[in-house]
């Protein structure tokens, strides 16, 4: 069918595995550098509105800059009540999660956010029509059974933080499961841009009347550099999308907590003790596993 004149161009749907999750890893590195550069500045005095602002403006502008001289269309889309919602959800997990990295460690933040692959894993199935196999989901509970190893939850009174932690993950669910269904249906920077714009416009009433600005270069860093990681983290996660299936890159998702551990170590100063270790090796051992089986599958198909 021909293309209408001035729609954007849609990239298709591939069955390229294999590549989808090397990206998916590589856009995990990029929301790892969203998390760090908002505990930063929520830690130095910028209210949470603020930052989030921060993080979509940074996003929308990066989209609209570089669209535009590439004379890419990115306004017309034809499901844009999906698309708002899609970045309804996005934005609310965004919030949640930035409350809870001003009073949980990043370590413990990132493992309560991978039970949204066991969210994806459900939800696929009766909104996507996906097939997961039986490995796979063993995989995910392996997954998930890290994540409890790091959490400890039978340790102790739970901190109030962890109940925005679990719904930012089950918002991220819904993001994704909205991700894939519109992939191969509107463009990258279709999706990149309402999310960027709803968020943008819906934050802008809460951050601008408390206005803080950055009072060191290491904040003022976290400051420009928290949009940019968002806009590569979501533009390398869609493609992923159009390469694999959610169900797929779901479990991928787990490896995340081996960079969210280097982060917390290295710039906040805490370590993770032996719980932590153990259970990000469970994590980091589901998600090489999906990895391994899914490039068997590859090649048995070739």
């Amino acid at each position: 069918m021909p293309q209408r004149p001035g729609a954007p161009i849609v990239a298709p749907i591939e069955d390229r595995t294999l590549s989808g999750i090397a990206l998916m890893l590589l856009a995990l590195l990029a929301f790892t550098g969203i998390d760090s550069c908002a505990k930063w500045l929520v830690l130095h005095g910028l209210p949470t509105p603020e930052v989030v602002f921060v993080r979509y403006l940074g996003h929308l502008l990066l989209v609209v800059a570089l669209a535009l001289p590439a004379q890419e269309p990115f306004l017309g889309t034809e499901n844009l009540g999906a698309v708002l919602v899609r970045g309804a959800f996005l934005l609310l997990s965004t919030i949640l999660n930035f409350i809870a990295l001003g009073h949980l460690p990043l370590t413990m933040t990132a493992a309560i956010f991978f039970s949204s692959p066991l969210w994806i894993c459900l939800l696929s199935i009766p909104l996507l029509g996906e097939e997961v196999g039986p490995r796979r989901w063993a995989a995910m509970l392996v997954g998930f059974l890290g994540v409890l190893v790091v959490t400890r939850p039978w340790t102790g009174p739970v901190h109030w933080a962890v109940v925005f932690s679990v719904g930012a993950a089950l918002c991220g669910a819904f993001y994704s499961i909205l991700t894939r269904r519109l992939a191969g249906r509107d463009s990258t920077a279709t999706q990149q841009f309402y999310a960027a714009l709803l968020a943008t416009v819906g934050m802008a009433p809460l951050a601008l009347p408390g206005w803080t600005w950055p009072a060191s270069p290491g904040t003022w860093f976290a400051f420009l550099a928290i949009g940019v990681f968002g806009w590569a983290g979501h533009q390398i996660l869609i493609i992923a999308h159009r390469y694999a299936p959610a169900s797929t890159l779901a479990p991928i998702s787990y490896v995340q907590i081996l960079y969210m551990t280097a982060s917390s170590w290295i710039i906040f100063a805490q370590p993770p003790d032996a719980w932590v270790l153990t259970g990000a090796a469970i994590v980091a051992a589901s998600g090489l596993y999906i990895w391994l089986r899914e490039r068997t599958l590859a090649r048995g198909g070739a």
